[in-house]
């Protein structure tokens, strides 16, 4: 929804007045996949889609949230938000609010309405930018209050503990970070053991080159589970080279250390994983060096081997995320393409030149269509700035 009708539908909801609109953007990751639960670098960006929230104080102690695509308005209570984990929309915003009360943040009354532009499902993060918009809100709210600077890493690791503790999702902290600290056309070279980060150049487009989201729109059906086992194989494979190997975290192994120790892990299945994770670790430290020297066909190389290694080793890709990205390749102009996020399911990219977008598309939504069954959907992606409040005029 654009920014004039949302406005008027939260004035049509909740009456009219000053109001304010802060939104916080979904993200892409360009490679470094499953490593972030392993305390590896990732590579992601902050693009165009986006969660946004309309917003205005109250004086009493109800916060009171809707969504523009659902009926109804959510209450809860802030004199004590614990209780509201298991409800069917507003637990990601609830826990957010839950978790910054207990941080000190001062938590007003609010009147909430969210619109989001990413496609749920589509393993973009559309959860992560909600709380992260959520979280950049009361933050504002509350510095402006006490005169204290908003700390962005910080309302990240607020945003992946809402989902974590507060909902009972699991997930790494790449998502929230990008949403949170996004740089427009940058990536963002993140050690998710640490937080320690910094922004590579990703201006695609000023080399004539697209960076497509492809959309495969199958739903992600026991994503939690098999993630789940994924963490679960790795913790095997980490604690059986971890005191030889002197590591604290499975990404720490360089691929010299894991041909040493790899048989050190003796389940077969927990070596693949150990090996994709270190690999993939190690392409994405390559990756950042490739974006600078703005040497798009060897990046495209390494999003190939990316997805490669989580199609073989990792074993999260699936029929699907698999046909869109032989799809893509085989097309004119392709320099690389890749799943992106979790997996089974959700969305490929492809950095396509310029000139062969319109080809790719048709070409891309047909062979996947054959194939599959599903209809695909594509976003030329525009690298953006991570979360900020947008003024109304």
């Amino acid at each position: 929804m654009e920014k004039g009708p949302l406005i008027e539908r939260f004035n049509s909801m909740f009456g009219t007045g000053p109001a304010r609109l802060f939104i916080a953007p979904a993200r892409v990751n360009l490679i470094g996949e499953h490593t972030d639960h392993q305390g590896g670098y990732v590579l992601p960006c902050a693009v165009h889609l986006r969660s946004a929230c309309v917003v205005r104080p109250r004086e009493d102690h109800l916060l009171r949230m809707a969504a523009s695509d659902l009926p109804g308005i959510v209450e809860a209570d802030i004199r004590d938000l614990s209780g509201y984990a298991l409800i069917p929309w507003g637990a990601y915003q609830i826990g957010v609010a839950h978790i910054m009360q207990e941080k000190g943040y001062r938590v007003t009354g609010m009147d909430m309405l969210f619109d989001e532009t990413v496609p749920h499902g589509s393993g973009l993060s559309s959860s992560a930018a909600i709380e992260v918009v959520t979280a950049t809100v009361i933050a504002t709210l509350s510095s402006e209050t006490a005169g204290t600077p908003i700390d962005f890493p910080e309302l990240s690791v607020i945003a992946q503990s809402a989902e974590n503790d507060y909902v009972g999702m699991n997930c790494g902290i790449m998502d929230q970070f990008a949403s949170a600290m996004g740089k427009k056309d940058h990536a963002i070279f993140l050690r998710c053991a640490d937080l320690s980060y910094r922004y590579i150049t990703a201006d695609f487009r000023s080399s004539g080159i697209t960076l497509m989201i492809c959309n495969t729109n199958k739903p992600r059906a026991l994503i939690e589970s098999a993630y789940n086992e994924r963490r679960a194989e790795c913790d095997i494979a980490f604690r059986a080279v971890k005191e030889e190997a002197r590591i604290e975290y499975l990404a720490q192994l360089t691929p010299e250390a894991f041909h040493r120790f790899k048989y050190n892990i003796e389940d077969p299945v927990a070596r693949k994983r150990a090996e994709h994770v270190v690999y993939e670790n190690y392409r994405t430290i390559q990756a950042c060096t490739l974006l600078e020297e703005r040497n798009f066909d060897a990046f495209g190389k390494l999003m190939d081997d990316s997805h490669n290694s989580l199609r073989d080793l990792f074993e999260v890709t699936g029929k699907e995320l698999d046909a869109m990205v032989e799809a893509a390749r085989a097309q004119k102009g392709v320099l690389g393409a890749r799943m992106t996020g979790a997996g089974f399911g959700g969305c490929a990219i492809a950095l396509v030149r310029n000139e062969a977008c319109g080809d790719f598309i048709r070409n891309v939504a047909r062979i996947y269509n054959e194939k599959t069954g599903y209809n695909a959907a594509f976003y030329p992606a525009v690298v953006s700035d991570g979360a900020c409040e947008v003024m109304i005029d």
